[in-house]
């Protein structure tokens, strides 16, 4: 099938490494899984990647929140300085974590890490439900600010160290579905978080018959509490991945210079192709805000009108995410993303050159259904892929740092896209059309441009990628002097330690000296 290697299985060390030229080598360790029960091995799996869906309901439940603050406080929410920062600080405090916490996941502790993250954000999400500030509507606007920057970084730790620890523990799982389970409890949980957080204000608006609005906000917020909590219990119990525990640096001085050399490349590609996702992802949403329009006057529609159609909308990522997720264990992750992406510019292309005829109040049943399919390719090809690259193309021991990287600069760049997307509108001068066009016309030219990245760049990920990277990089660091046998150390070991004991670790230059 396209795109899919068959992966020998060597049974010695005597396997050749190749070089770093984006080709993955066939594993030379024996596959992490084991005959073990399924929940055993997928329960690890969840409790370290489903606690993305936090991540979807909260950044999602604030579009909400900020209708209703606009609806409850008038003016003195249209003045404030919270107005222009409250639906964006979050991710702020996203690219601090991500980039704290990426290190924290390799130099301190994978589940640690997930425990330190899911505190912080269970602890400044209620925070935000009951923000408060001597009966001062403005000094309780920018508490709630401040609270959303900390919630942020609460939530960038659930990238590098649930997502890494996610795709690691997927190692034990039966080989020809690892990239399936990795997406499931990645990205279509973000997914399924972001419904939630649209569908989540609509039953508690209904259920206060679209009045009594600060019991609206503060509910749906609040709520956002209990999907980290019923995790909280899982990760209390969770173990450090096996791979983590094979070749970490937590105890090793972690060469740098050499990791840069050998995936500083590699992570720029990443870096970019996430960039590119999320600058262009800002453009995407003009489309809902048209669908919506053509539907109800949002001006004066009721709560529940407005939150159900969200919810409609925001139900467009479900069927690519789910119905996307085998596809990367089919072709693998690099042709899903670059057909998604091609696909999606095709569609995005379709709409900009049709715009004017279907944003229409009469046609807004097909432009709801080509919209729907253009999200779905968004996330079949980059939503579920880009995460799931930038997770299994690196070694264990700065696989943290690695992603945590590349999904900060991913996050950047959607800021960058919210401050160059109104130059592109404004070229448009006065056309509705064009100003609706030229977002399309740019982002649907940059999917293909991450299309040829990914092909260009970025290597075959097969289903024991992971341990094939720990292989090439130890080579790569014992052929430029350094001493192997530190990763994996666990506390209170050293070398002198292992070698007095007999427990001297066999590196592969050893064992082919030794054959």
């Amino acid at each position: 099938m396209l795109g899919r290697k068959k992966e020998p299985k060597p049974e010695s060390l005597e396997a050749e490494l190749p070089s770093n030229n984006g080709d993955n080598a066939s594993s030379s360790t024996p596959p992490l899984a084991q005959a073990r029960p399924f929940w055993t091995s997928i329960l690890p799996v969840m409790a370290c990647g489903a606690g993305l869906f936090s991540d979807g309901y909260i950044n999602n439940v604030i579009g909400s929140v900020v209708t209703v603050l606009a609806l409850q406080y008038g003016d003195v929410w249209k003045t404030s300085n919270a107005k222009h920062y409250l639906g964006d600080i979050a991710f702020a405090g996203t690219v601090v974590g991500q980039l704290v916490f990426g290190y924290l996941s390799d130099q301190w502790s994978r589940t640690n890490s997930l425990l330190l993250s899911t505190i912080i954000l269970i602890t400044f999400t209620a925070l935000t439900a009951g923000s408060y500030y001597h009966g001062d509507t403005v000094g309780m606007f920018d508490i709630l600010t401040a609270w959303r920057f900390f919630v942020g970084i609460g939530i960038g730790g659930e990238y590098p160290a649930g997502s890494v620890g996610c795709a690691e523990s997927t190692g034990e799982l039966k080989s020809g579905s690892r990239n399936m389970w990795f997406i499931l409890f990645t990205n279509s949980m973000i997914d399924w978080g972001f419904v939630f957080g649209a569908f989540v204000p609509y039953v508690v608006a209904a259920a206060c018959n679209n009045e009594h609005y600060g019991t609206i906000w503060r509910t749906s917020l609040g709520i956002g509490v209990v999907f980290p909590l019923t995790l909280l219990v899982l990760r209390i119990y969770l173990k450090e991945p096996e791979e983590f525990q094979r070749n970490s640096m937590k105890y090793a001085k972690t060469p740098y210079g050499l990791v840069l050399k050998f995936y500083g490349w590699r992570l720029f590609v990443v870096s970019l192709i996430w960039f590119i996702y999320d600058f262009s992802a800002y453009s995407f949403g003009i489309y809902s805000s048209t669908i919506l329009a053509n539907i109800f006057d949002t001006k004066v529609a009721p709560l529940t009108t407005i939150f159900g159609w969200n919810t409609v909308i925001n139900l467009f990522y479900i069927p690519g995410t789910m119905l996307g997720a085998p596809v990367s264990d089919w072709i693998g992750p690099r042709y899903a993303l670059a057909a998604g992406v091609t696909l999606q510019a095709v569609v995005g292309f379709i709409m900009a050159a049709n715009y004017d005829r279907l944003a229409q109040p009469g046609q807004v049943g097909a432009f709801a259904v080509v919209y729907g399919i253009f999200q779905s390719l968004g996330e079949l090809g980059p939503g579920n892929n880009i995460g799931l690259i930038a997770a299994k193309t690196c070694a264990t021991g700065v696989r943290g740092q690695y992603y945590g990287i590349a999904a900060a600069i991913g996050k950047i760049g959607a800021f960058v896209g919210t401050w160059v997307f109104p130059y592109i509108i404004a070229a448009a001068g006065d056309s509705d059309t064009l100003s609706a066009q030229y977002p399309f016309w740019v982002s649907s030219s940059l999917c293909i441009l991450s299309a040829a990245l990914v092909l260009l760049f970025i290597p075959h990920i097969g289903q024991d990628t992971i341990a094939d990277e720990d292989i090439r990089f130890r080579g790569f660091l014992e052929e430029n002097g350094y001493d192997t046998r530190q990763l994996g150390l666990k506390k209170g070991e050293s070398l002198g330690s292992l070698e007095s004991a007999g427990e001297g670790v066999v590196t592969k230059a050893e064992a082919d000296k030794a054959s």
